[in-house]
């Protein structure tokens, strides 16, 4: 089996190619916790240091998965609101799950 069977054959490969970048997950995260549409410059905020670029690219993308909803509303400056979606909301599972773990494999890293 090539390099490119296996990362196309396991779900723990392409969840990562799906999830890949430093900001991918916080986003998802953000947008789970905050349980109603958050404007671009309110997400920039919260999670800051991230560049502008990276943001809109990250959201671009997890629009395109499905992940999240982008809402332009036709004022003057436009208003862009990003929500999660119904899809996106059966991660916070697996997002808490993560989580939980970071935090007990810190307690033994740090009781070594």
């Amino acid at each position: 089996m090539t390099t490119l069977q296996y990362e196309q054959n396991c779900s723990i490969m392409r969840f990562v190619g799906l999830f890949s970048g430093k900001w991918v997950l916080p986003i998802v995260y953000h947008l789970i916790e905050a349980k109603h549409p958050v404007r671009f410059s309110q997400l920039q905020k919260a999670l800051a240091p991230i560049p502008q670029k990276e943001l809109s690219k990250h959201l671009k993308l997890l629009e395109q998965h499905q992940l999240i909803t982008k809402q332009i509303y036709p004022e003057v400056p436009p208003r862009v609101e990003y929500q999660i979606t119904e899809l996106g909301q059966t991660l916070q599972s697996a997002i808490q799950s993560l989580g939980s773990w970071m935090e007990l494999y810190e307690k033994n890293m740090n009781e070594k």
